[in-house]
């Protein structure tokens, strides 16, 4: 069970801005913690890729909770744990999902408001996906489990219309369902962000999108955490593949060796 939970959380509310690294295993996640970061999140694109699947859960959660293992056991620093749409049909089975990961010693999670249908994302129905964060909350009081709930809301990730008064409407209805934390993916223009801050009391969350403003701007709008999403581990793939195009080129192995 978790002791990191109220480290994480008070990561949330400093002066700050806090940057949470996304790792794929448990290697990528012990280099964030010799690097200093005090915490780190998972990014299911990122391990989901690591290990042949598809995003957007077409990775089994048996093979995802080995990773999430492995990390707790390698590493002391808070471990959040990016929980895609939450890994089950109900909100019993949700549930389910998240206490074991509180009984396994994570500090948070993300769980997103939107679903596949028919291989599409789009938003899901916002009252609902509070009552079952709600229903969350309730069965983590009764088992005294404290874990920072970090909602994603992807108003922003699907370029939906009135995207401001829709992220506003969700926000609420999140804040008062007893969400931690809100995550806006692929927001980066600096009057959304502001209205965003202004818009809940919790700490707002965003991620490495190109455009993006930088962290000194993000401060100052109020931004509490910032993520990097998959993007590293995708630089750093892309980086293998080139060095890989180099050795096959040069046919020697001094491009390993600079």
């Amino acid at each position: 069970m978790s002791s990191n939970f109220s480290s994480f959380h008070a990561l949330h509310h400093t002066g700050n801005l806090f940057l949470l690294p996304n790792a794929w295993d448990a290697r990528s996640a012990a280099l964030f913690e010799q690097q200093q970061f005090p915490a780190v999140a998972t990014s299911s694109a990122a391990v989901a890729t690591s290990l042949g699947y598809a995003d957007g859960e077409g990775m089994p959660f048996d093979d995802y909770y080995f990773v999430i293992r492995r990390i707790l056991s390698t590493v002391k620093i808070p471990l959040s744990v990016d929980l895609e749409m939450g890994y089950g049909n109900t909100p019993q089975a949700i549930s389910d999902r998240v206490l074991q990961l509180w009984e396994a010693g994570v500090a948070g999670i993300n769980i997103e408001d939107s679903r596949i249908e028919d291989g599409t994302r789009v938003l899901g129905d916002a009252i609902a996906f509070a009552d079952t964060l709600a229903f969350i909350k309730r069965n983590l009081a009764a088992k005294q489990a404290r874990l920072f709930i970090n909602v994603r809301c992807d108003t922003y990730l699907l370029n939906v219309a009135d995207k401001q008064a829709a992220t506003q409407q969700r926000l609420g209805l999140y804040e008062a369902a007893g969400a931690d934390g809100i995550f806006l993916p692929c927001i980066t223009d600096t009057a959304d962000i502001a209205a965003a801050v202004a818009g809940t009391r919790l700490p707002v969350n965003v991620m490495c999108v190109p455009g993006l403003p930088d962290f000194s701007r993000l401060q100052e709008l109020g931004v509490k955490r910032v993520s990097m999403g998959p993007f590293l581990f995708n630089n750093v793939y892309d980086r293998i593949g080139a060095l890989a195009t180099n050795i096959q080129t040069t046919q020697s192995f001094a491009p390993v060796f600079p």
